[in-house]
């Protein structure tokens, strides 16, 4: 599992996907999120811009990402 530290009060979905490596670019992270491929707190979710908090879960390609303040 992967944590991300949040520097500010929230991440958005594409850039967190970026940050865990798990996108080589903003690109690759629009599409898999517009394919439904993303679950946030294990809804998927369509919206690159979705803001991730603190204590949210990210699910990609059997890896996971954790949100942390």
């Amino acid at each position: 599992m992967e944590i991300i530290k949040l520097r500010d009060e929230y991440i958005k979905l594409g850039q967190a996907l970026k940050a865990a490596g798990l996108a080589d670019s903003g690109v690759d992270a629009k599409h898999a999120i517009a394919d439904g491929l993303v679950k946030v707190n294990g809804q998927a979710e369509y919206q690159r811009g979705k803001k991730l908090r603190d204590g949210d879960v990210v699910e990609y390609q059997g890896e996971t990402i954790r949100i942390e303040a």
